[in-house]
């Protein structure tokens, strides 16, 4: 299959490590400079560079923010019967996008990240395949996905965000809570060191995409869980309640089990 993928960043640069071994590859990121770190692949700096290579297949790794101008400069070029495809982390305006582009197109958000993630090792990471869109598409990343040992999960677009709101929200939000009352620390202890490591990583992130996974439409509601328990949790420490606290670590062991 010929494939172009948009953007020479860690997770395009991930892609076109992992598929130019079987597949023909192409990848193109205006910034020029980003394509001396791609190898075995064609390199295309401007979308008019892919007539002449016809792909049947487009990842689109770009940032959040860029991916549908990304989808939109090169659309031009691309034969009808390409599929579009994109792993973004927030779907918002896709499935719109999708319905009008006139070409086949498949979903996909791998649940891992160059952050946190060793993309040499992901057998206890996850994807999500959205179930709307290419067959062909989806069979595709199904068997890209289990190649890497992936665990595999079938969600609808509207499906996705309510996951992503409780999975990336809750995590996100409590983080920069965290950050956001942090001091300097001479002597940290380890569970300190182990959630600063999380924060910097997380603070590492582009904005847009931290803003844009919080202003998820879902996120409000989880939002609200988690003042409601640290209202909890702020009462039983103000009033010393050792039965309270016992009843209320019983149920973060449960949750967590």
């Amino acid at each position: 299959m010929k494939i172009l993928i948009l953007g020479a960043g860690k997770m395009g640069s991930f892609f076109c490590d992992l598929l130019q071994p079987d597949h023909e590859v192409a990848v193109l990121d205006t910034v020029p400079e980003k394509l001396r770190f791609t190898y075995g692949v064609q390199r295309f700096d401007s979308p008019d560079q892919a007539d002449e290579f016809a792909p049947d297949m487009v990842i689109n790794a770009v940032t959040v923010k860029h991916t549908l101008p990304a989808f939109r400069s090169i659309l031009p070029h691309l034969p009808a019967t390409c599929i579009l495809s994109d792993i973004a982390s927030v779907k918002t305006g896709l499935p719109e996008f999708y319905r009008e582009c006139g070409h086949p197109f498949v979903s996909t958000h791998p649940m891992f990240g160059p952050t946190f993630a060793s993309l040499s090792n992901l057998a206890s990471e996850n994807a999500i395949i959205i179930s709307e869109g290419s067959h062909l598409g989806q069979c595709f990343f199904r068997d890209l996905y289990s190649r890497l040992k992936l665990n595999i999960v079938d969600y609808t677009f509207d499906e996705h965000d309510l996951t992503i709101a409780y999975s990336l929200s809750i995590p996100f939000a409590s983080t920069l809570v965290f950050g956001s009352v942090m001091k300097h620390q001479d002597a940290p202890g380890t569970t300190f060191k182990r959630h600063m490591a999380i924060a910097s990583g997380l603070m590492s992130e582009d904005d847009y995409l931290l803003s844009e996974i919080l202003f998820n439409p879902n996120t409000p509601e989880q939002l609200a869980l988690i003042s409601e328990k640290l209202a909890e949790l702020q009462e039983i420490v103000k009033e010393r309640d050792a039965g309270k606290m016992k009843r209320f670590l019983d149920r973060v062991r449960e949750n967590i089990r």
